[in-house]
């Protein structure tokens, strides 16, 4: 077995209140290929999810040191600090790793939408049979975001 199945598999047997250390349990988190993690976004206060989006080693570093959530943008390839043109930032609350240390769950305070397209979350498409459903109007212009 690799480290990271190790260290992550210890923290399935782990008590409430156990604690482990955080360099360590970091220098295992599986990142992908492209040296990212999935990143999900969720409203703290009301479990709505937000997002979904990457961090590489640096964004994680920069989220825990700052609060304030950054993420690597795939397409620019650089890190994204969330609202930083739209001024919709996300305050970090608590970071958590799923059992496997391949996932990121973000609890943020959301300013404004989350979503570019000026919705409260980038989740707003249900689909119901053979149709997608939009479930809500934006809250926000999405032209107003990038003034």
């Amino acid at each position: 077995m690799s480290e990271p199945t190790l260290t992550f598999k210890a923290l399935e047997s782990g008590q409430k209140d156990q604690t482990f250390d955080w360099d360590t349990l970091q220098a295992n988190i599986k990142f992908n290929e492209q040296g990212l993690v999935p990143a999900v976004a969720q409203q703290y206060d009301t479990g709505d999810v937000l997002m979904l989006a990457w961090m590489n080693q640096d964004a994680l570093t920069e989220t825990l040191t700052t609060g304030r959530v950054c993420y690597w943008s795939r397409s620019r390839q650089q890190l994204w600090r969330k609202g930083e043109s739209s001024g919709q930032i996300q305050r970090l609350k608590s970071l958590r790793l799923d059992c496997d240390g391949d996932a990121i769950l973000l609890l943020v305070d959301q300013t404004g939408p989350a979503c570019h397209t000026g919705r409260k979350s980038c989740f707003y498409t249900a689909v119901e049979g053979d149709q997608a459903r939009i479930l809500n109007d934006p809250l926000i212009d999405p032209k107003d975001l990038y003034r």
